[in-house]
């Protein structure tokens, strides 16, 4: 006995969604591995050769003397032609000289400044391993004196100073000038590092210029580092800026914390939020990740104090809020 053609009526609910459809794989596609910062981080970590060091040295040496001998070859012959334009050329000149002595100067004393924050932190580090309450109250003591000019700590230099006589534990006390002191430095840190993600992922995500991403990400993280320099009492130009750069991603290629992975993709958009992407945004996503890493390490190497346990950023929380409403989210 034959039947007729059967009538299902589908539910509204379990009709099929196209939105919810699984996008289609591309075919061939490279999952993003964060190409600029892997570039940038090549850049940063790359060892110069004592030829090629020679070479620039006499390069620079060379250049110096002919333009030095030119410059006053220049005055002179002025001079002799028209005393006024003469002198006026020899002001120009000495002005620029005492200019180019400043600078000099100026990043001396930004190196002598590193140095500074890297005593403290070795002090720290050993005064932390001793658990001793004399060198915890001898690290308090230089890390307040270290701080007594910046007028955005003086109430938590205040604030340390009035509670510190409380505390009769060396762990205690490190746990007391973490929070007072380094919580202000930690926070305006983390938001330096959010802003150099978001610039970095951004313009990696709508900008498809070539090499538009890799001058990003080293200019963006170049300026994250010294900024974070800075905030912790380092003062960097632009030589001490390049050479805390380098010791910044020498740092991470050593511990292999450049390499984008699985669990770095999975753990700052969730699930299959990435297929739904372009792969140029998951690239901004990935670059932006690297850069939080990036300056999660700056944060160490120019901290005058070790993170103390539960205090050290978490790379997903930056990333998560310096991506928020960058990217959609999944809903």
């Amino acid at each position: 006995m034959s039947q007729g053609p059967v009538l299902i009526d589908l539910e509204e609910d379990d009709a099929p969604r196209v939105a919810e459809a699984a996008p289609v794989p591309e075919l061939g596609a490279v999952a993003p591995q964060g190409q600029a910062m892997q570039v940038t981080a090549r850049l940063g970590t790359r060892k110069v050769s004592w030829l090629a060091s020679l070479f620039w040295g006499l390069l620079a040496t060379f250049v110096s003397a002919a333009v030095s001998v030119a410059a006053w070859d220049f005055a002179v012959g002025l001079a002799a032609r028209s005393p006024t334009l003469g002198m006026a050329v020899s002001v120009v000149g000495a002005g620029l000289l005492v200019v180019a002595l400043l600078m000099i100067l100026r990043e001396l004393a930004g190196f002598a400044r590193l140095r500074r924050v890297d005593g403290l932190k070795n002090e720290a580090v050993q005064a932390v391993d001793a658990g001793e309450l004399g060198g915890a109250r001898r690290l308090v003591d230089r890390l307040l004196h270290f701080y007594r000019g910046r007028d955005d700590l003086s109430w938590a230099r205040e604030s340390l100073q009035k509670r510190r006589a409380e505390v009769f534990d060396a762990d205690a006390l490190f746990v007391l000038a973490e929070t007072e002191l380094m919580g202000p430095l930690d926070k305006a840190a983390q938001m330096e590092i959010e802003a150099a993600a978001r610039q970095v992922a951004a313009v990696t995500a709508l900008v498809p210029l070539a090499l538009a991403d890799v001058i990003a990400a080293l200019t963006s993280n170049l300026r994250m580092i010294r900024r974070v320099a800075e905030i912790y009492g380092g003062r960097t130009g632009a030589l001490g800026n390049w050479r805390l750069f380098r010791a910044v991603m020498t740092h991470l290629v050593a511990t292999g914390a450049v390499a984008a992975g699985d669990d770095l993709i999975g753990s700052m958009v969730g699930g299959g939020a990435l297929g739904k992407l372009s792969r140029r945004f998951g690239e901004g996503i990935v670059n932006g990740a690297l850069t939080a890493r990036v300056g999660v390490a700056a944060m160490e190497v120019c901290r005058p104090m070790p993170f103390g346990e539960g205090r050290r950023p978490s790379v997903t929380g930056l990333v998560k809020r310096a991506l928020a409403g960058l990217f959609g989210k999944e809903k």
